[in-house]
Parts: structure tokens; C-alpha cells; sequence
């Protein structure tokens, strides 16, 4: 039998090394975590020089996030980390009969400080800038539901955000009003939520930072498929973190962070008689009860 070319009793004795009070899931997380990297290094015979780019990349995304951008969260993306975790999470749910809204991503321009505003009104405060195509407004409503009696929630808030017609949110860019393009809406006695918003269009995920350097390295492109980003919370239900696509958007089967799943497909449509808005989306929300099991749970 071929020896260990390395110390076999290296990666035990660092597991180990943990103490007896350690909570049993974190020991879980950490044993194999270190084990998964320890066997990287070992099979790749990883360098010094090749570990510290690793070490300074992750610096580099500390470095630049702040409340408004989490560089961190986006090279988990660009790398479909975030994707695969929300595909565990909520997988059962997923595959119950009748299923919940499917999650997405949060992604890394979510902001906590978003305002409440009233149902129909716009969350377009700054126009899109001519040289970057004006957009179409369109209405969005539907109704958020208990997804196993199927009755309106009243009072559920439901948080959305989304890019400009250039690709950046409002955080990115001093020429648009703050909270452009974000809102948080209440579901009223029917349980509907409504609001005017961008049509959303494709846009390139940020390559000034580690996640654009990684794409770049690994020569893909770096555009993400028009969406809208959507958070629903109710009291007594968990909470929903999700995006929906623009079916006609050309880069459907190969976003940047693979986060498109079918069922978040949606088609707007030709709104009628109304002066603000040429096109229509309707899209509801189901919400799963806490303390429901899924099938198989």
C-alpha cells in the first residue's frame, strides 16, 4: 500500500482540536469543512502563492461590501454557492404536490432601509436615462396566500426591488433618487398587493470586484436575465425570498448565477385603458404555514 504522501493524522488532529462544549451542527459544519478543504489542497497540491490569491480575493470582497453591496454574497453566486443552497433549503418544499412560490436568491444589492408604499403606486422615481432605452412601465399585482387553504393574507408585506434600464440599482448610481425602484407594499383586505414598476432588462453582474475577476478567469459572461427581486413575510409563515423572469430575455439558460428556476418564468402582457402603463403581470405568492413538513421531512 502506498504511504500518505502528506501527514495523515494532519486534518484529524485539526478537527479534533475542537473543544466539548461546541454546539453539534456547528461541529458538523466545521469537521467537514475543514476535511473538504484539506482534501482540495491535497489533490490539487495547492501552493503558497496559489492560496494566498484565494486569501486576498476574499479580503478583496470584504473589503468592498457595505450595507448597499455584498461583494462576498456575489462571488458565492458567480460560483452557483447561493443557487445550490437555496436548491437544498427548500428542495421537499419544492417537491410537495402542491407546491409553494419557488425561492431565489437574495443577491447582493438588497437593502433593509426600503420605505412602505401604498398599493398602485410607482416605484419608478427616477426615469431611465434616454441613452439607456426609456423602459416600459408595467403593472404588477397579485395576491400573496396560505398555500394550504388558499385564503388571502391581509397584511402581508411584499418587498421588491429592481435594476435600471442602464443595469444599476439605485445604490450603484448617484443619478437616481434613492429607493428608486424599491418598495415595500401591504396586501389589503383581499389579500393583493399592486404597484407600477420598469419592465426588467438584462444586465451585466459587477466585474469591478473578485466576482467579475472570476468570470473573467473562467471566460463566461457576466449578464444576469431581466428580474424582478421579491421578499414576502406574514406573521405564522416563512418567509419568501425569490426573483421573477422575463420569459422573452435571451439569457434565460445561462445566468450569471443560476438562480432561474421554470416556475419563475412569467409573460407580461398587453395592459389595456390604462394611461400609465402598457404592459400587465400578474403574480401571486404562496406562503408555507410554519411548522409545515414537506413531503419526506
Amino acid at each position: 500500500m502506498t504511504p500518505h504522501r502528506f501527514d495523515p493524522k494532519f486534518t484529524d488532529n485539526v478537527v479534533n482540536a475542537m473543544g466539548k462544549d461546541v454546539d453539534p451542527r456547528f461541529r458538523q459544519l466545521m469537521a467537514s469543512l475543514i476535511r473538504h478543504v484539506h482534501d482540495f489542497a491535497r489533490e490539487n497540491e495547492l501552493t503558497v502563492d496559489e492560496w494566498m490569491a484565494g486569501v486576498q480575493l476574499m479580503n478583496w470582497a470584504g473589503q468592498m461590501s457595505t450595507a448597499k453591496r455584498n461583494e462576498g454574497q456575489m462571488v458565492c453566486d458567480v460560483i452557483g454557492l447561493e443557487s445550490l443552497v437555496d436548491e437544498i433549503t427548500f428542495k421537499l418544499a419544492d417537491e410537495a404536490t402542491d407546491a409553494p412560490t419557488a425561492t431565489a436568491i437574495l443577491g447582493p444589492f438588497f437593502r433593509a432601509d426600503t420605505p412602505f408604499r401604498s398599493n398602485g403606486e410607482s416605484i419608478v422615481k427616477t426615469a431611465p436615462k434616454e441613452k439607456d432605452g426609456k423602459g416600459e412601465i408595467a403593472y404588477m399585482a397579485g395576491q400573496v396566500m396560505d398555500l394550504v387553504t388558499k385564503k388571502p393574507l391581509v397584511g402581508a408585506v411584499v418587498e421588491v426591488w429592481q435594476a435600471s434600464t442602464n443595469g444599476l440599482y439605485e445604490q450603484q448610481d448617484p443619478e437616481q433618487e434613492e429607493f428608486n425602484l424599491r418598495g415595500k407594499f401591504r396586501t389589503d383586505e383581499n389579500g393583493r398587493y399592486s404597484f407600477y414598476c420598469l419592465r426588467p432588462t438584462p444586465y451585466p453582474a459587477p466585474d469591478d470586484g473578485p466576482a467579475g475577476m472570476l468570470l473573467k478567469l473562467m471566460d463566461r459572461h457576466v449578464f444576469r436575465p431581466a428580474h424582478i427581486h421579491i421578499i414576502a413575510t406574514h406573521d405564522g409563515y416563512r418567509p419568501l425570498t425569490t426573483q421573477i423572469f422575463d420569459r422573452q430575455d435571451p439569457y434565460l439558460t445561462s445566468d450569471a448565477v443560476f438562480a432561474v428556476k421554470e416556475s419563475l418564468i412569467v409573460d407580461f402582457i398587453e395592459r389595456k385603458g390604462d394611461p400609465q402603463a402598457g404592459l400587465e403581470l400578474n403574480f401571486d405568492v404562496k406562503l408555507v404555514p410554519d411548522g409545515m413538513k414537506s413531503n419526506g421531512a
